[in-house]
């Protein structure tokens, strides 16, 4: 039997065990979510599991709901979508998210719980190890490798796996977290809020297996790859203005010089300016340049603000649903007291 324990600064005489919530994510997933819901309900005897149906064309839903889920829908199409419904519906203080597809290992999810719980950590990540290269094709495992390796040049490289669909969460971290993807992007945002906010976060290996036989994947390499890639450049332009624009202006600079060097070699011979539409040009890049650092140093103190406030609002969220801030009519005593009295907590 499966027991938790909550983490050693916290109260447990007055803290029950946490609550723990599987949330799936499921979109035609008729096929595997049978198992999927059945594995997490024998590792986790005390969880409960939701699975969120995402206009399914087959009978995900009946069979998600036989197996002993608790089944909702969620209308907008897309993956985040799901995840963001997901986030502000449940209520739990431990959160387990994995894909409805059956290709990772529940008998895993206790350990990701302890290792959660017992480093006191926000996120930890089920970084897969696959049974056969035709359970994680290499096209999959090349673009996450290259995606992987841009997100940690950029913020950080304490994630090894950040498109893993194998995720336990901390309240703290499922309430901060604005979820703004629609699709498969969700994962890098999941990583990047972690690495921005500077939060405590490890990868545990977990085996990853091959699809049940009759399921199909719904993440198309190129096309996905492409939206990821866009994610990470908007995520970099939001999240480090200044590294970005400052990117831009150098670009800008470098092409004003080139097509002005030559122009000013002229006029130093000869005192013309041959070519002014290429003069104008090159002098309306050398100020877009300008324009673009100073707006990038404009937008990094916003960026700045904006981090703090995401890290105060992290910061107030309880752990634990049942953690309650201490009443203070119930600090005080009646019919007054000594200074002992009122320093000393009711019990």
């Amino acid at each position: 039997m499966y027991s938790m324990s909550v983490p050693e600064y916290l109260p447990r005489e007055a803290l029950p065990a946490p609550r723990v919530a599987v949330l799936v994510p499921c979109f035609n997933e008729a096929v595997a979510i049978g198992r999927v819901v059945a594995d997490f309900k024998s590792a986790l005897p005390y969880a409960t599991v939701y699975v969120y149906d995402n206009n399914s064309t087959d009978d995900t839903v009946g069979v998600g709901r036989r197996a002993g889920a608790v089944v909702r829908r969620e209308p907008l199409q897309g993956k985040g979508n799901v995840v963001r419904r997901m986030f502000a519906d449940v209520e739990a203080d431990v959160y387990v998210l994995v894909d409805g597809d059956g290709t990772y290992d529940a008998a895993a999810a206790p350990a990701l719980i302890e290792r959660l719980l017992h480093d006191e950590l926000d996120m930890v990540t089920g970084a897969r190890v696959a049974d056969s290269s035709s359970a994680y094709r290499i096209g999959h495992r090349f673009g996450n490798r290259a995606l992987t390796g841009v997100v940690a040049n950029i913020f950080g490289n304490r994630c090894s796996d950040m498109l893993s669909g194998y995720r336990v969460l901390s309240r703290r971290f499922v309430k901060s977290f604005p979820a703004l993807a629609q699709g498969f992007e969700i994962e890098t945002e999941l990583t990047v809020h972690a690495l921005e906010l500077r939060m405590p976060i490890a990868d545990v290996s977990t085996r990853y297996r091959n699809r049940e036989t009759g399921s199909a994947s719904k993440l198309h390499t190129v096309r996905d790859g492409m939206r990821i890639a866009r994610t990470i450049v908007k995520i970099v332009k939001e999240e480090r203005p200044l590294q970005f624009f400052t990117l831009v202006a150098l670009v800008l600079l470098l092409t004003a010089l080139t097509l002005g060097y030559p122009l000013l070699l002229t006029y130093i011979d000869t005192g013309q300016v041959p070519r002014f539409p290429t003069a104008i040009l090159a002098t309306g890049l050398m100020i877009m340049a300008f324009l673009s650092f100073t707006g990038g140093v404009i937008l990094d103190s916003i960026a700045n603000g904006r981090r703090e406030f995401r890290r105060l609002r992290y910061l107030d969220i309880p752990l634990f649903r049942s953690e309650r801030a201490p009443d203070p009519a119930a600090q005080q005593p009646r019919n007054g007291g000594s200074d002992a009295q009122r320093l000393t907590p009711r019990v």
